[in-house]
């Protein structure tokens, strides 16, 4: 392959606000290796991680809610959601959706021209349950934010939808969040499950995945937001702050407690979620955008018998399992806005704002 070719990419250069992302239109295409395969970008969904990464939230000095600015004190080996320092320049990215282009020696050359979607989780492949040496991509290697990008063959699946490549870019980084977390705490027909955060991209997942399992799915969401939450079909819709949780279910519900939380919010609504827990039940956590540093009462932890899960890393299963779900048309994608690549600040920053319902998504080039 020609090593000169080039590609326009957005680089993420160091920690701190957006204009720490630069756009290049000369920026080197990725060569690849053996067991890889090089994809052509056609759309890439916007996450957490990029916004986090970006501004240093994740580093241990940093315990404010996640705003998407530039933070005054970052400790420079711990501001990624690995707890280690990222090598820049680094293209961001991880909802890869595109068309293989090339593979590398060892990887079926079947794969050329097919439609795939990556899984973000990067592994060691010789020991996939081995979450010690785990990586994210767009983080630990470059991702979607360009022209093209290459990765592991055994991290990507095609996808046989009807879908658009931006609706298809909604999915992996939010359902496969969302799917660990109700695998981790064993999210089962009737249970009774507390979302947060229900109008972002992992809690309308949440409220499509729970309902496929038969949970009742009470979905909390700013009341402007509810006509639109209300489409993804929850059980019940609270508000995102209700004055008193426990009264506020009780009279929607018709119970005061609840069998299982999923939490992407955390911040200072996060006793009154473990209050409304019944005995046995199971708190999991997979964000915190209204900020790191809880209070727990830890009598309420032992003397009710809850679990709590810290839900990060995804079993192998999960991203296979999710384009199934695709296929068979099981859940479906909640787009909210696309823009061209070029315009990745105002993505981001319209990600960062959370006027929206569900995901948003840049595009590459030529889209289905």
């Amino acid at each position: 392959m020609n090593t000169n070719k080039k590609m326009a990419a957005y680089v993420l250069t160091g920690h701190g606000n957006m204009d720490k992302l630069v756009w290049h239109d000369d920026w080197p295409r990725p060569q690849i290796g053996a067991g890889e395969v090089l994809i052509k970008v056609h759309a890439c969904g916007l996450n957490n991680t990029d916004v986090n990464t970006r501004s240093g939230w994740y580093s241990k000095a940093v315990t404010e809610a996640t705003t998407g600015d530039a933070y005054g004190v970052v400790h420079e080996e711990d501001p990624t959601w690995g707890g280690g320092a990222i090598h820049f320049p680094r293209i961001q990215g991880a909802d890869v959706v595109g068309t293989v282009e090339a593979v590398g020696a060892g990887v079926d050359a079947d794969l050329i021209g097919k439609r795939v979607m990556a899984d973000a989780w990067l592994r060691n492949w010789d020991d996939p349950t081995d979450y010690e040496n785990t990586g994210y991509f767009g983080s630990e290697c470059d991702g979607g934010f360009a022209e093209y990008t290459k990765v592991d063959h055994r991290n990507v699946l095609p996808v046989n939808s009807s879908l658009t490549d931006a609706e298809l870019a909604t999915f992996s980084c939010s359902y496969t969040t969302a799917e660990n977390m109700l695998n981790r705490t064993q999210v089962k027909a009737g249970d009774r499950v507390l979302i947060t955060g229900a109008s972002g991209g992992v809690g309308s997942a949440l409220i499509q995945l729970a309902n496929r399992r038969g949970a009742i799915t009470i979905a909390m969401a700013s009341v402007d937001k509810h006509e639109d939450v209300a489409k993804l079909n929850p059980s019940h819709l609270l508000p995102r702050s209700p004055d008193h949780l426990a009264n506020a279910l009780a009279q929607t519900t018709g119970e005061n407690t609840v069998d299982v939380v999923t939490d992407i919010v955390g911040g200072p609504a996060f006793p009154d979620l473990i209050d409304v827990m019944s005995r046995g039940g199971r708190y999991a956590c997979s964000g915190a955008i209204a900020g790191p540093i809880v209070e727990l009462d830890l009598r309420t932890l032992y003397l009710r018998d809850l679990r709590f899960h810290g839900c990060t890393v995804t079993t192998t299963n999960v991203f296979r399992d999710l384009v199934g779900y695709i296929e068979r048309g099981e859940i479906r994608p909640v787009l909210a806005e696309t823009f061209p690549l070029r315009q990745l600040h105002a993505a981001q920053q319209a990600f960062i704002d959370k006027k929206h319902i569900g995901n948003i998504v840049v595009t590459v080039g030529d889209t289905r």
